[in-house]
Parts: structure tokens; C-alpha cells; sequence
């Protein structure tokens, strides 16, 4: 059956439903979208809370040598325990900065992390934070869909082209759902990534320096 078909069945189906049925089938729909926006939120702050708190308790012996010289009132052992944490984060971070490192971190993603459910979103969104990803990676901008303007980033342009762009969710821009778009609906923004997701985070409070700076002249493919 053809993607067409599977529509029409789809939409078959669904002239033929009560307004019960209807209801809570979009119910369901809603709440499974909410359940995977929640877990791609939850998740990796769990994980990453998780694997904090289990290198600190590694650390604790290491550190404890040095935590009985400070006061018994002061937790000398935690907070050193998550300096040292912090301190070992800091110098990956820069070895990664480097030749070597980022040619480990370029095998270590194609061979294992791109595996990962999300993860070039989450990649992606963190670079444009930290302001280390190009300036046509991840650029926010409206698009049109149906007759709304709604919040995206732009992924990648197609050669013929169209765009690639990201939906993000209300309230978690972890998730959400890709289109391709001609460049006649695809607005982009002269806003910080950071300001975009703010909105996104907050319900769309904030839309109105969105909707300000948008671009007039569309994005045309270039002859």
C-alpha cells in the first residue's frame, strides 16, 4: 500500500469514528508525544546527575586526605570531590579541542553515539549554545505551516533548494518533528539560538522578538 493509500484509509477510518473515538484517539496521540518529549528531557539530565554523583563517590577516598585538614562543619569531602569532577570535565574538554581529540571525538560519535536515539538534536542544540557550531547549523527561523508561523531551526539545504527544517515541541525542544520545505516558507531569524529555545521553553512567551526579526526578503535558492 502506498503512503497516499495508507492517508486515505487513515482518513477513511476516521470519518467513520464517533466523536468519543475521536477524542480520545487525539488524546492518546497527545499523550504518547508528551511521554517521548518528557523522557528525551528527563533522560539525559538523569543520566548526566547520575554519572556525576557516581565520579564523586569514586573521588571521595582520593579527596578524603585532603577534606580532614578543613573544618568538620564545612562538607569539605563533597565539595572537593565535585571540584575534582569539574576540573577533570574542564581538561577533556580542552584535550577535545585539540588535533588528536577531535579526531577521537569524530570516531567516537560515528561509531557510537549517532546510534543513539536524539542525539545529533542534542549535539546540535548544545553546540549552538556553547557557540562553537557554524553560523548555518541549527539557525533558527518561522516557517510556514499550513496558515501559522511556527518556531524551527534550520537543518541542512537541500540541493534543490528546499530546506530541512526541525519542529521543536512545547515545552522540550528535544523533540519534535522534521519537514522539508520550500525556501518560499522558511523565514529565518536574526536571533541567538539561545533566545529561540527560550521560547520554546516557555510556551511561546516571547514570540513577538521572533516575529520582529524575521526576515522580509525569503530564502530563495541561489541560481
Amino acid at each position: 500500500m502506498t503512503g497516499r493509500q495508507d492517508i486515505r484509509e487513515a482518513n477513511r477510518i476516521q470519518h467513520h469514528m464517533t466523536e468519543p473515538e475521536v477524542a480520545m484517539k487525539r488524546f492518546l496521540e497527545s499523550a504518547a508525544q508528551s511521554l517521548v518529549a518528557g523522557v528525551l528531557l528527563v533522560a539525559p539530565l538523569y543520566l548526566a546527575a547520575l554519572l556525576l554523583l557516581k565520579s564523586m563517590k569514586s573521588l571521595a577516598g582520593l579527596v578524603r586526605p585532603v577534606a580532614r585538614l578543613l573544618p568538620k562543619s564545612f562538607p569539605a569531602e563533597t565539595i572537593t570531590s565535585l571540584l575534582l569532577v569539574l576540573i577533570l570535565c574542564l581538561m577533556v574538554g580542552m584535550l577535545l579541542r585539540t588535533t588528536l581529540g577531535k579526531i577521537t571525538q569524530a570516531k567516537l560519535e560515528n561509531s557510537l553515539l549517532q546510534k543513539i536515539p536524539g542525539y545529533e538534536v542534542f549535539r546540535g542544540m548544545t553546540k549552538q549554545l556553547a557557540g562553537g557550531s557554524q553560523e548555518t547549523e541549527w539557525k533558527p527561523a518561522l516557517v510556514e505551516i499550513e496558515d501559522a508561523l511556527v518556531p524551527a531551526f534550520i537543518v541542512e539545504e537541500l540541493e534543490d533548494g528546499r530546506f530541512t527544517v526541525f519542529v521543536p515541541s512545547v515545552p522540550t525542544p528535544l523533540a519534535g518533528a522534521v519537514y522539508i520545505l520550500s525556501a518560499e516558507r522558511v523565514y529565518p531569524l536574526n536571533v541567538p539560538f539561545a533566545q529561540a529555545v527560550k521560547v520554546v521553553t516557555r510556551w511561546g512567551s516571547g514570540s513577538h522578538a521572533l516575529v520582529n526579526s524575521m526576515q522580509i526578503k525569503r530564502m530563495r535558492p541561489t541560481a
